[in-house]
């Protein structure tokens, strides 16, 4: 007669932990240790594995459940050897069965077969009989997905399966590299990656995801029921802005390193020169382009992408700088070139022209394109420092806060100096923290010292 029992959540340490996952469903068979359900607390994801082998007559839980210890997964049809070895619960206490059944010695034990049955692979047999420390590649068992992972259950381990959920993948679309087909990390990421490139959506995301990610609707709430509003149509500019600034700060690893830089001298010779131009405007700008491209020389990997696979860095050899012009219609980011082989001058009539154009909405397409490397200043409006997004597909980015004279120690004494505030974000993926340190500090220097800044 069939032994029904119950698979029941062991001690997890935590109460009302979550269900993300259910692994099997009723009419599956189970072996012993297999995963049933995958529980996710705010410290791990855990797998709850089968105490026993049996088929599954009915789940207990579903996506969402919260459970604790002693919660009930699942009602099995347990194996005759499962019920010798691992008795109900109910077992002495009624559990539904008739007192006869209750009171029935349970049967002995069959003997052991002689040889193993002809369904069970011959490997997994061989194991189970070999001395332990003496198991020859014959007798290994085969690590498949079949074996480990029966059903349909993907073969993956619970930090992978968090991965995949993190990008709104569905698991069971990805094919593992690993042995025996194990899916890998590099797997979730390999899938997205090559998702991203035909210009699909991952299988599993939500229609409202972005690059794979599975974000939830945007909320719809009646404003006016609260007062009086006023509807006022994005502009073009900040509608194609804002979805490219969403990608990038969805797809991209930002982090941002702050410094200052003392840019007294620099100061004093800018207004020297401003009074020697005076047709001509020179902003603090053309010097921070100066010694961007000094930072960028010094350390290539600052002026680079990475191709649409992810996979190659694409280091250039040339010195486009993009500049974030403030415009009535929002933010764009034209583009000089050849920043390398131009003096303070040329640069300042560049920018001077180009900002124009922005302003005018006159600006080309080829004008917005190319570049290797942005600045947004805000230098000119306020604040200390704050966290640009980096220009996709370019890997870093200089804001330019508003400089101010501080004291600082000489040695001697505190004296005043002019302190302008920088903040560079970069592509982790591509950037580690060690080298944005080393790049902010030599942009700083460059900054600090004129004499460096016309080399």
């Amino acid at each position: 007669m069939a032994d029904l029992k119950e698979a029941r959540v062991p001690d997890i340490g935590h109460d009302g932990v979550p269900v993300i996952e259910v692994l099997v469903k009723a009419g599956d068979r189970v072996e012993k240790d297999q995963s049933l359900v995958t529980l996710e607390s705010d410290k791990a994801t855990m797998e709850v594995p089968a105490p026993f082998a049996g088929t599954i007559k009915e789940m207990k839980l579903k996506v969402g459940d919260e459970v604790s210890e002693g919660a009930v997964i699942a009602i099995i049809e347990a194996d005759g050897a499962a019920v010798a070895a691992s008795p109900s619960p109910a077992a002495g206490e009624g559990g539904g069965k008739s007192a006869p059944e209750a009171a029935k010695p349970p049967a002995p034990a069959p003997a052991p077969a002689p040889a193993a049955p002809k369904s069970a692979p011959a490997a997994v047999q061989g194991v189970h009989n070999a001395p332990e420390g003496d198991v020859s590649p014959q007798a290994r068992p085969p690590m498949g997905a079949s074996i480990v992972m029966p059903g349909d259950a993907p073969y993956a381990s619970p930090a992978v399966r968090a991965f995949a959920r993190e990008l709104g993948v569905d698991i069971r679309q990805v094919k593992g590299s690993g042995r025996g087909g194990r899916i890998q990390r590099d797997d979730v990421t390999s899938y997205v990656k090559h998702a991203l490139a035909s210009g699909a959506r991952p299988s599993g995301a939500a229609s409202a995801s972005i690059g794979g990610l599975n974000l939830l609707p945007w909320p719809k709430v009646d404003f006016a029921k609260f007062g009086e509003i006023e509807e006022k149509p994005l502009t073009r500019i900040q509608k194609i802005s804002g979805a490219n600034l969403a990608r990038n700060w969805a797809m991209i690893p930002h982090v941002t390193q702050h410094e200052d830089a003392d840019i007294t001298e620099m100061e004093a010779f800018r207004k020297q020169l401003g009074a020697e131009n005076k047709d001509l405007k020179i902003s603090p700008l053309v010097f921070q382009i100066k010694a961007v491209v000094a930072a960028l020389k010094a350390f290539p990997q600052f002026n680079a992408s990475l191709d649409e696979s992810g996979e190659k860095l694409i280091l250039k050899k040339y010195f486009h700088i993009g500049i974030a012009v403030d415009t009535p219609d929002g933010l764009v980011v034209p583009v000089i070139r050849d920043c390398d082989q131009k003096g303070l001058l040329d640069l300042a009539r560049d920018l001077a022209e180009i900002s124009k154009k922005a302003r005018d909405k006159k600006l080309g397409p080829a004008e917005m394109s190319g570049g290797c490397f942005s600045i947004s200043s805000l230098g000119g409006i306020g604040g200390t420092y704050f966290t640009p997004i980096v220009n996709a597909p370019e890997v870093a980015i200089l804001g330019v806060s508003k400089s101010v004279t501080k004291p600082v120690w000489n040695g001697k004494e505190f004296a005043p100096r002019l302190v302008l505030p920088l903040s560079l974000s970069y592509d982790h993926r591509v950037i580690d923290g060690a080298l944005a340190a080393r790049f902010a500090s030599f942009l700083a220097n460059q900054l600090g010292d004129i004499r460096r800044l016309l080399l």
